[in-house]
């Protein structure tokens, strides 16, 4: 019974909270059918100015980090953060009216990591007496980058693949209508045929634009501001503009951020109920799921290495949260045919809430009873 009321009051906090607060607040300005409108140029300066604050956090914490011990679990969390977006791939894009660039986005923000849900995580381990590594919080980016980058990957590979799909289909149904002779005459200059007549799948020239896609989106204007951030705080000083500009600025933006993508995601918001139940299956196993396997992973690590009991619950909280900051202007930016209903509206409504009231309590009671044995 007491379980069940700390679930409810972290639950019921969570839905007061002012992120979650702007965010439904801007589904319900869109509900209304209100005319307020937040300029495309004031949103894209505020998701740089986020995301830069980010990658600053992110790397002042690796320059004082001891890099030789941080090099396994960081390791582990760049593994973690692409097998997340995997197992999105090829679990919920299979469920049943379920879109996979949809899915994809979905997995890449499960994958991606919550910067308040971490700190909800660090706040508890010291509460609780549970030591861990300074430099254990640095790991989200080595986590959050290659979950966002795979999945807009995979979602372009996809999409690529669809669109030949498309194109396969557009010549046969000219083949069948012309007929095959005139079809040949007309056609035989401008594609390659292959002995059953269909247009030859360039199978080689797929595997070769794999890479472009990954550049492609590593040159992305949010990517491109959290990897400038993360480069700034490892190789300068940036501490005096981080505390006195960056820091301040930080939650005020962040809920306006909120309310763009509250609006965005109210005006998608029928086509997810069509399939409403199976993100909500995913999005309340994934975080527990995702944060066991990370769990696992990092007790490796302090077999290997000695990585802290508390470092391992903190790599499986990064691994069961998802993003709230980076994640999903990122998404919309490097997926734009997903949507923002899917991914924000699951993560959200159920894989937050999850984290935090069952998430971080279960890693750390792992924890404390290997602690113990």
């Amino acid at each position: 019974m007491d379980f069940l009321s700390d679930f409810l009051t972290l639950f019921l906090g969570k839905l007061q909270s002012p992120t979650l607060g702007f965010l439904i607040g801007g589904m319900v300005v869109a509900a209304v059918n209100s005319r307020l409108q937040i300029p495309d140029a004031i949103y894209k300066f505020i998701v740089f100015m986020l995301l830069i604050k980010v990658g600053l956090s992110g790397g002042i914490a690796i320059r004082n980090a001891n890099l030789a011990a941080m090099l396994l679990p960081a390791l582990f969390a760049v593994v973690v953060g692409i097998l997340i977006v995997f197992i999105g791939r090829y679990t919920l894009a299979k469920l049943p009216k379920v879109r996979v660039v949809d899915a994809i986005a979905t997995a890449g923000l499960f994958g991606a990591v919550s910067g308040s849900t971490l700190a909800a995580a660090l706040t508890l381990l010291e509460s609780e007496g549970i030591e861990y590594e300074a430099w254990a919080a640095a790991l989200y980016p080595f986590m959050d980058i290659p979950a966002l980058v795979t999945a807009i990957v995979l979602a372009s590979l996809y999409t690529s693949k669809q669109k030949q799909r498309v194109a396969e289909d557009q010549y046969r149904s000219k083949q069948e209508f012309y007929g095959e002779q005139e079809f040949y005459g007309e056609q035989s200059n401008t594609i390659t045929i292959t002995a059953q007549g269909y247009p030859k799948r360039d199978t080689e020239g797929e595997r070769v634009k794999i890479w472009p896609i990954i550049k492609e989106s590593l040159q992305g204007s949010a990517l491109s501001a959290l990897m400038l951030g993360l480069a700034l705080g490892v190789l300068t000083r940036p501490e005096s503009v981080y505390e006195s500009f960056f820091n301040p600025l930080f939650r005020g933006l962040l809920s306006i951020l909120m309310l763009v993508m509250g609006m965005e995601a109210a005006a998608r918001l029928g086509e997810l109920r069509k399939v409403g139940q199976w993100y909500a299956i995913y999005a309340f196993v994934g975080p527990l799921l995702h944060g066991l396997i990370a769990f696992g992973f990092g007790m490796i690590a302090h077999v290997l290495t000695g990585f802290s009991l508390g470092g391992v619950v903190i790599l499986a909280v990064i691994a069961s949260s998802s993003s709230d900051i980076s994640g999903p202007p990122t998404l919309r930016a490097g997926i734009p045919s997903a949507n923002p209903s899917a991914y924000i509206g699951s993560s959200t409504a159920v894989g937050t809430p999850v984290a935090l009231a069952l998430g971080i309590p279960l890693y750390i009671g792992l924890a404390q009873a290997l602690m113990g044995s």
